[in-house]
């Protein structure tokens, strides 16, 4: 009877327009929300049938098993698989209660007061309350324990005479206490106090280790830019950052010539109005090269600042979430990310990484050769040796300097026990030749590693054969920028390795492989349950950007790092690459989107796509596909514009950025809502059969596409 009432009154129909707008406004929310899950179905869809072409592709099908041996599980700190099970059991079953006995192992001026604060999830908190200084558990610590006198880096420089290296250090436990505590007063007397942030721009010297020493032991957060990176990228990071100065050297040594660095530094902060002042170190003390200048006002030569202060200065106290450092990594945007890390749950997870990973003793050296500029080299070359008090070895140049040897006999005469490198390398020795090996004696090695990229079985057996001498383990690590420290990775004297897995998961780390609705499988996308000390505290000045890259899927039950993976029957994990639009180049993460937006920048370029292909050196190379505007494809050479726009790319990122080959296409594949069917790119570059085109909107453009990279390389 209401109903009938309503239609009889005259104000119901002056009503019913707006109400028939609100319904249609309703159903079209509807429709939206619909229509943005399918498209994010679809391409879950598009990544997790990339893994599953993996596996098609016998991606985790080698049954060769190889356990540790009896003699190094006899001298390990955790011991067969029952050992290792009880361990990781209790850090998924007891995880606050498993990190707080590791945490007591470091030094804390004040204790914690809540282990874990997941309030704000999931900008999580560890050890709330604690105060501690991780140049001083680095430093102070060992020397307390008895270790002043251990060395603890030794250094090799590139140059050589007569087949012999002309630079070589060693700074004991003490000695590098003294620099960094010189260095830090020095810091102190530019004005820099706790809270700042400081670009780091140096070659793989002592002195970059002692600087990232010196700002930790004040407070200050420091932002470490890889040297191999461009002025404008150095710029991109310092403006986003805030940093009030930059920490350089005038330059250092790569495949025999000697880098400019400080000059790059000259040309990046011209337009970064946050810059107070650059700290000039001398890569020859007393012998500045003469093309280095100084600003007058601005620029200070750090041996003239030094000689000016003691090596006395007391460690800063840090709350153990204050932030410890800032790395910029690609992600699938254009812009570089800072990855923010604080202190007390960084400094636990590269402290038990380096404890149980390399299973350090204390007869150890350990090289681990990635560059400062990276995570890999803050967490495995300065920071989880020394707080585990092991000797490092820091060597500046490149791996075939004077000759394909130069690693080889750096490990002969340095005697090194534990190796830790990337396949890119890896690759590139076997490609040398196994006579370069052969010349050295690698008796001491006890320990290999791999990191930064998948490893191939066939690269993993080379390395076990010919570097390990078939008696080494190799701990094969998968993790990130964003993670800190290992997250999938065997225990030496644990874990029965299988060439080309990462294994199992690290302690405090839950790993699951995902479907696109969360359902658990055995081919799809990895994602990491519960939150571990090293996990990042986001993105520099982005919280959303973090959520949504990081904890937007599953409804935020999970942490997802943007990489395919396959668990085969044991257990095991086989990490696949990334399913995003982030490539994985030696180890190196590169954005598509970063050299799309370069590209885009040339007047006669209207659209481009980057993708990642199989390359047999690096793991995965850069191939771009670029449309031209219709007015220069008639006039365009080619092969010209393929060289300008390689130079854009060394000017703006860095010649490590360079694509293999620029193919200049008609057209781009996309789906009929206009996304780029980057997957379809991937199937023409590596010569296969195309996979699944039911939403591609102009099969044709494929067949353009394949006739134009079949027909002549640029």
């Amino acid at each position: 009877m209401a109903s009938l009432t309503a239609a009889f009154d005259p104000n119901f129909y002056d009503s019913y327009p707006l109400v028939l707008i609100l319904a249609i406004l309703v159903a079209f929310s509807i429709y939206l929300i619909l229509r943005k899950r399918r498209k994010a179905l679809t391409e879950v869809n598009e990544e997790i049938a990339d893994v599953q072409k993996a596996a098609s592709e016998g991606f985790s099908a080698s049954e060769q098993v190889f356990p540790p041996s009896a003699d190094f599980i006899s001298k390990a700190r955790v011991k067969g698989m029952d050992g290792y099970n009880k361990l990781y059991r209790r850090s998924i079953d007891d995880p606050e209660g498993f990190w707080a006995d590791e945490a007591k192992e470091l030094t804390w001026f004040e204790p914690w007061t809540k282990v874990l604060d997941e309030s704000k999830k999931p900008f999580f908190k560890w050890f709330v309350g604690g105060k501690t200084n991780i140049a001083y558990n680095c430093l102070d610590a060992q020397i307390e324990k008895g270790l002043g006198e251990k060395v603890a880096i030794v250094f090799e420089g590139e140059p050589t005479k007569d087949g012999q290296a002309t630079d070589i250090r060693r700074l004991t436990y003490r000695e590098l206490h003294a620099e960094v505590c010189r260095f830090a007063n020095v810091l102190k007397g530019l004005g820099l106090v706790k809270g700042d942030t400081v670009a780091v721009y140096m070659p793989m010297v002592p002195e970059l280790t002692i600087a990232v020493l010196a700002c930790a032991r004040l407070g200050i957060v420091h932002s470490v830019v890889f040297g191999g990176f461009s002025a404008e990228s150095i710029r991109d990071r310092v403006n986003d950052a805030k940093s009030k100065a930059v920490i350089t050297m005038d330059g250092g040594y790569r495949r025999g010539k000697f880098l400019a660095l400080k000059q790059t530094v000259d040309e990046a902060v011209q337009d970064c109005p946050s810059i107070e002042k650059v700290l000039v170190v001398q890569r020859h003390p007393g012998q500045p090269d003469a093309g280095c200048s100084m600003q007058a006002g601005r620029d200070v030569w750090y041996h003239e600042a030094a000689a000016q202060v003691t090596a006395d200065c007391p460690a800063v106290w840090q709350e153990s979430n204050d932030m410890l450092f800032l790395l910029y990594t690609s992600g699938s945007t254009g812009k570089p990310k800072g990855i923010i890390h604080g202190t007390g749950g960084y400094m636990l997870q590269a402290y038990t990484t380096n404890k149980y990973v390399f299973d350090l003793r204390n007869d150890d050296l350990f090289w681990c050769t990635a560059d400062v500029g990276w995570v890999t080299g803050h967490t495995y070359v300065v920071y989880g040796p020394l707080l585990n008090g092991a000797s490092i070895l820091m060597y500046e140049g490149a791996p075939d300097a004077p000759d394909f040897g130069r690693f080889w006999k750096i490990v002969q005469d340095h005697k090194v026990t534990v190796f830790y490198t990337a396949p890119t390398a890896i690759r590139a020795f076997m490609k040398w030749g196994d006579e370069w090996v052969q010349k050295y004696d690698l008796s001491t090695l006890r320990l290999l590693g791999s990191v930064g990229e998948p490893i191939n079985p066939e690269a993993w057996l080379w390395y076990h054969r010919n570097i390990g001498a078939e008696r080494c383990p190799i701990v094969d690590t998968w993790w990130q920028t964003e993670t800190g420290g290992h997250m999938i990775t065997p225990m030496p004297g644990c874990t029965p390795t299988k060439p080309g897995s990462a294994t199992l998961p690290f302690f405090g780390v839950d790993a699951a492989v995902l479907d696109e609705n969360g359902n658990e499988t055995d081919t799809g996308l990895l994602a990491i349950r519960k939150p571990w000390p090293g996990i990042t505290q986001g993105i520099y000045g982005d919280e959303k950007r973090y959520i949504e890259a990081y904890w937007s899927r599953w409804n935020g039950a999970y942490y997802f790092p943007g990489d395919g993976a396959i668990r085969d029957k044991d257990g095991y994990l086989w990490i696949t690459g990334r399913v995003d639009d982030v490539v994985n180049v030696s180890g190196h993460r590169i954005g598509t989107a970063e050299l799309e937006a370069v590209f885009i920048e040339h007047p006669a370029v209207a659209e481009s796509a980057v993708i990642g292909v199989k390359h047999d050196l690096k793991g995965q190379g850069l191939m771009a596909f670029v449309i031209l505007k219709t007015a220069a494809a008639q006039t365009v050479n080619e092969a010209e514009l393929a060289k300008t726009l390689n130079g854009m790319v060394d000017a703006k990122i860095g010649k490590f950025a360079r694509p293999e080959r620029i193919v200049f296409v008609p057209d781009l594949p996309k789906t009929r809502s206009g996304k780029i069917m980057r997957r379809l790119l991937r199937d023409v570059s590596e010569g296969r059969e195309l996979g699944n085109i039911a939403t591609l909107a102009d099969p044709a453009v494929v067949e353009a596409i394949r006739n134009k990279f079949n027909a002549k390389s640029v």
